[in-house]
């Protein structure tokens, strides 16, 4: 098993598991199949469940303030503010005021049944409120007893420097895959140094890196991949000779796409800790097994070959 330090001084998890795939972001899911898969994954060696009070409206907190009841201190549990539905079918609403923080905040830990988070991570879009008057309220809010650690979600190298000179920064939150956006060199050598942990949200590109969306393939009324550009059917299209070259170095190896698209993450550095959502049980066990697999130095030049389109591009949503 792997293991990653969020922050100098801050706890060390193991694997981690996204929830968005639970909100219905990606299809339906039932309440009696989230709370099994969260039961499993926790089962299984998870220690770190990365989540947001907009999740289904807050219905995925819930959800894991139920299943972790009587199991405190099994799993670091990370949730965000900064971000909230702006109504029915309209945008989203970024908002870093610190009295909106901290009612999201008091909201998270009603529905997660805590009166501490283990980290709050702030998203940085709200150009309105400079990140450092937003990290001053969070900062109150860690003095106060009501979190033990920040985070950042999103955001620049610079906003990274702004905050944590602030308050310390444990772990920023970014989308990192091979397919599809990855951090700026700056951000990443920045992480480094100060000793942040990354946190690499839709690790397997919303599941286009396993194989599994097909450029004909559909999506229902509700799923979050009908607005990302990248799953137009003629995107995906034109990426198919990508992905089929990746399932061929996966064959060569005797893994999966998936497992080999993680274990390159895994590779990036000691830092990063990938985040993967799923639905599925069986699809935990492949995501959590990636962990294992270390590539050959010929099969990573390859991978970074393989995709170099993806490298530094813009995310099709601020919002992990």
């Amino acid at each position: 098993m792997r293991y990653t330090r969020l922050g100098p001084g801050g706890p060390v998890v193991s694997a981690g598991l996204g929830t968005l795939a639970l909100s219905g972001a990606y299809g339906p899911v039932g309440p009696r199949e989230a709370d099994r898969l969260v039961r499993r994954a926790l089962d299984a060696g998870v220690t770190l469940l990365d989540t947001a009070g907009f999740y289904a409206d807050g219905q995925v907190e819930s959800l894991i303030g139920r299943v972790l009841a009587g199991r405190a201190g099994e799993v670091v549990v990370c949730t965000r503010g900064g971000a909230r539905a702006g109504g029915p079918g309209g945008p989203f609403v970024f908002d870093g005021r610190p009295h909106e923080l901290e009612r999201s905040l008091h909201a998270s830990l009603r529905r997660l049944r805590t009166d501490c988070v283990d980290l709050f991570s702030l998203h940085c879009q709200d150009t309105r409120v400079p990140v450092e008057r937003s990290v001053a309220g969070l900062a109150e809010l860690v003095r106060a007893g009501k979190i033990r650690r920040l985070g950042l979600s999103g955001g620049t190298a610079e906003q990274v420097r702004r905050a944590h000179a602030v308050h310390a920064v444990s772990a920023i939150g970014v989308e990192y895959s091979l397919w599809g956006p990855r951090p700026s060199p700056e951000l990443l050598a920045t992480a480094r140094e100060l000793g942040i942990a990354v946190i690499a949200a839709r690790p397997l590109g919303r599941g286009f890196l396993t194989g599994r969306v097909r450029p004909q393939a559909g999506f229902e009324p509700d799923d979050w991949r009908r607005a990302d550009p990248r799953f137009h059917p003629d995107h995906r299209r034109s990426s198919c000779p990508r992905l089929q070259e990746l399932e061929s170095v996966a064959a060569q190896l005797d893994l999966g796409a998936g497992r080999v698209a993680l274990s390159w993450l895994f590779a990036q550095g000691e830092h990063v800790v990938p985040v993967p959502s799923t639905r599925d049980p069986v699809h935990l066990e492949m995501n959590l097994a990636a962990s294992s697999v270390e590539l050959p130095p010929e099969t990573l030049g390859k991978l970074d070959d393989l995709f170099p389109a993806a490298r530094h591009a813009r995310s099709a949503s601020p919002l992990l």
